[in-house]
């Protein structure tokens, strides 16, 4: 055979061989196609009697999605939903509140991000925008966010007041075996261990422990297995860490901007709401199923629950018991313990398999944090942060001074951050993440300081002392939150120490929100609570339809190489 001929039939191997391989996967796509079509005819043609109810307790993102979830691909009643809250306000830990006279609050602020928020662009693909007419809430945030692009350029400040350059992450070849092992070494090997167990001393010094660390809010007592959960499933953002370039950011605050449609078009269909009521405990079948029989409530007599019923409740709120201050007044230390975390902890004793609440709600001083918003007439301070940092309002996420005492940190999001914003009032939030410390410059503790003396902190790292009388004057309210357990997700635990999101031999009972225990996925965001949500829904309504699945970043040769590159940077 000549040796043209023969590099025709290779060629024609090859050609075949590929046609077959494309030709077995569009049968494999039209084949799945039709699976999950005939499961929506199904759905489509179920009926649900009048005495069915599904009880969402806690009003966070996990059950206003659950709620969603239940209309949308259940097809369930809407009328038949029923949210149960005990503040007077739904949102959970999405907040945002206040006034141009009084000054506004965000207790934190939640960063999104497009390439990993796999289910929550498809909930939120379902919501109308309130503003952007025939768009949905994620094409209205995307539409922002590409409009409004991050790429911070004063990721770090030290103690000089100057821009450190955190082009290098500053690994030793220690650091570098030391995060490759933690990568590679499986969970169960794991348990209790904290980041601080695992890395050497040296590595809390490098520019990317102060980036990640304040991104994310994490510890160096936290759990080391959540560490290597998100840098697998951050890995795409380990190149970009001292940019962050990967911040998604919604138009408005997260209240206004997620919560309130998402409540809207629930209210619209017809779910019934019930704000200012608590359920205290739960009742379950004397057998060995978990089965929720019994609902105890704080201001009304108990409600018996029917065969058909569902209970999905909050395992965990992680703003639990924060507390506001003002310009001349600190956050009082809560006296109100976590009602998510007490209910938890009462029906974790009543049936195996529903976790353990005590490593995330029993240790209030390595979970908590200070944050505080500012608000102010003009924007000589925001124009004076921008020309420090050379970014614009709503472009630089987070600048973080790495030799605080309090680890301090502050983003400026995009003016107006609330509808009721008046052009000349502007606002920014920021957190300290060591409370209990001292400050730099105010010799008192963050949790003992008021907003101004949070405030007088926060300029002078910028060096602006000289300058303060005339900055206090623009200023209308700077507003502290001492939050106890916001960092509770991250605490040493046991696998064994969040349940799953739906227990073992459970009929009818889930458990929701940033307490249960989902592989793969990471704690602290919006996409785990909604995954929780639909996880809940799709097993308890027996809905045979793919849920995204997280996506593998690490495990992309274009995302390992940068992440190499980035190791020796």
């Amino acid at each position: 055979m000549s040796k043209k001929r023969s590099l025709r039939t290779m060629a024609a191997s090859a050609a075949a061989i590929g046609a077959a391989g494309w030709a077995t996967k569009k049968v494999l796509d039209t084949t799945k196609e039709k699976k999950e079509q005939l499961v929506k005819e199904e759905i489509a043609d179920r009926t649900y009697d009048t005495d069915e109810h599904v009880y969402l307790i806690g009003g966070g993102i996990a059950t206003l999605s659950a709620a969603l979830y239940l209309i949308r691909d259940a097809q369930f009643p809407a009328e038949q939903i029923h949210v149960i809250e005990a503040l007077d306000v739904l949102g959970g830990s999405n907040d945002g509140a206040g006034s141009n006279e009084e000054g506004f609050v965000c207790r934190g602020g939640r960063m999104l991000n497009e390439e990993t928020y796999e289910n929550f662009w498809d909930l939120f693909d379902s919501v109308p925008s309130l503003d952007m007419p025939n768009r949905s809430v994620t094409e209205e945030i995307l539409n922002f966010d590409h409009l409004h692009p991050t790429h911070a350029q004063a990721r770090l400040v030290d103690g000089q007041g100057e821009i450190v350059d955190t082009t290098t992450m500053g690994f030793s070849n220690e650091d570098r075996l030391e995060l490759t092992k933690l990568l590679l070494t499986p969970e169960d090997q794991l348990d209790e261990m904290t980041i601080e167990q695992w890395f050497n001393d040296d590595f809390f010094e490098t520019n990317f422990w102060y980036m990640w660390q304040t991104t994310f809010a994490f510890q160096k007592w936290s759990s080391v297995f959540e560490l290597r959960r998100y840098m697998n499933r951050m890995l795409l953002e380990f190149s970009r860490i001292n940019t962050l370039e990967g911040v998604t950011r919604t138009p408005l605050n997260q209240y206004e901007s997620l919560v309130l449609p998402l409540y809207e078009v629930l209210k619209e269909k017809g779910v019934d709401f019930t704000l200012n009521e608590t359920v205290t405990d739960i009742d379950f079948a004397n057998d060995d199923t978990i089965t929720a029989t019994r609902l105890h409530f704080k201001n009304r007599q108990p409600l018996d629950l029917t065969a058909k019923d569902v209970v999905m409740m909050t395992s965990g709120c992680m703003t639990d018991s924060a507390t506001l201050g003002s310009l001349d007044q600190a956050p009082e230390h809560p006296e109100q313990p976590p009602l998510s975390g007490e209910l938890w902890y009462k029906i974790s004793l009543k049936k195996k398999g529903l976790g353990n609440p005590a490593p995330f709600f029993g240790k209030e001083a390595e979970t908590n944090w200070h944050s505080f918003t500012v608000t102010a007439k003009g924007d000589a301070l925001l124009k004076r942060i921008e020309q420090f940092s050379g970014n614009i309002p709503g472009s630089g996420a987070l600048m973080t001074f790495k030799d605080s005492n309090w680890l301090m940190s502050s983003v400026v999001a995009a003016q107006p951050h609330f509808k009721s914003q008046d052009p000349d009032t502007t606002i920014f939030w920021g957190y300290g993440l060591y409370p209990y410390e001292k400050g730099n410059f105010v010799d008192k503790r963050m949790v003992d300081c008021t907003g101004e003396e949070i405030l007088y902190e926060y300029i002078s790292h910028l060096g602006w002392q000289d300058d303060w009388e005339a900055i206090k004057k623009d200023i209308v309210n700077v507003i502290p939150c001492y939050m106890p357990y916001i960092d509770a997700q991250f605490q040493p635990r046991k696998m064994s120490d969040r349940p799953a999101v739906v227990p073992e031999n459970s009929t009818n009972f889930a458990m929701l929100g940033q307490f249960v225990e989902i592989p793969e996925d990471m704690v602290f965001t919006e996409e785990y609570s909604i995954r929780a949500a639909r996880i809940a829904v799709y097993t308890l309504f027996d809905i045979d339809l793919p849920i995204e699945p997280v996506t593998p970043h690490n495990r992309n040769p274009k995302v390992l190489a940068k992440a190499l590159q980035t190791m020796y940077r």
